[in-house]
């Protein structure tokens, strides 16, 4: 640091420039490489030749994504869609009524169960898999959207950033609510909810993201095709048997657009809801 201020403004906005445009680079490059392999044919991909980009770019990788009768990729991204906008608004919301309750409700036992919370953070998914399956498939879960959905509702992890959260919010504003009548759920859904929207787009925005991106779990419950999630219908262009290069990369650029725009849209509300979270109390 000593030796950047040493330097003349010049060459410190040219070594900042620099520094930005490889950081850039680093992060452009992948979407390059995937936009770049998805309009070549297997022939180029898989040529010892290097090309920056195609001669002949072929459109119909991206078509022939949603006729192949094998893989429904319409209604992967359909369910995927619908999945991710289900958990992403609920387990944000659930999150947030939980951590209002364990920020202000003053109920015995409260320090227990927030200790049962963090305890479910240190728990590896790969113990609580086969037990949630059981659980899922006695309801008749299998094959199901809902059998998706619910397990992933909870997130501990974002009951403890709201809980941070609503220890810091203003008393005073409950306060006066309070002498309006208000009971605990009032100054919840009137006062604490409205004020923390950074949060709630923020950790909604991870949580959709999170959601589009399962695989396991979801590979594991939707077992017939019409169950299929768009990770789950990517996973059939490489398998053992099969091997369709374009295929699989045409479908990466479309499964990851949406992601994409959603962290476009809500990059300022993640920052802002991660820095006002707060990381004590």
């Amino acid at each position: 640091m000593s030796t950047m201020r040493g330097l003349p403004k010049a060459a410190r906005l040219s070594a900042r420039g620099l520094l930005l445009g490889l950081l850039m680079t680093a992060f452009l490059a992948p979407f390059y490489l995937m936009l770049r392999n998805a309009l070549m044919d297997t022939q180029g991909l898989t040529s010892p030749e290097w090309t920056w980009w195609p001669s002949t770019m072929h459109f119909e990788n991206f078509t022939s994504l949603f006729s192949d009768p094998a893989v429904s990729m319409g209604t992967a991204l359909t369910n995927s869609l619908l999945i991710a906008a289900i958990t992403a608004p609920v387990s944000t919301l659930l999150a947030s009524a939980a951590g209002y309750a364990f920020a202000r409700i003053p109920v015995p036992g409260r320090g227990v169960l927030l200790g049962l919370v963090v305890a479910t953070l240190m728990i590896p998914g790969s113990v609580t898999f086969v037990p949630t399956f059981v659980v899922v498939g006695s309801m008749g879960g299998v094959n199901t959207l809902w059998g998706i959905i619910v397990p992933g509702l909870f997130n501990p992890f974002a009951v403890l950033l709201f809980r941070n959260f609503y220890l810091q919010f203003p008393t005073e504003i409950e306060e006066a609510g309070r002498l309006d009548g208000l009971g605990w759920f009032g100054l919840y859904r009137r006062i604490a909810l409205p004020s923390s929207g950074a949060m709630l787009a923020s950790l909604g925005a991870l949580a959709f993201i999170d959601s589009w991106n399962s695989f396991l779990w979801p590979l594991v419950i939707g077992q017939d095709p019409s169950a299929w999630t768009a990770q789950i219908a990517l996973s059939t262009f490489l398998t053992s048997q099969t091997i369709n290069l374009p295929g699989l990369f045409a479908g990466a650029v479309v499964t990851i657009t949406p992601l994409v725009v959603m962290f476009l849209v809500a990059q300022r509300y993640i920052v802002e809801g991660i820095a006002t979270s707060g990381l004590k109390g």
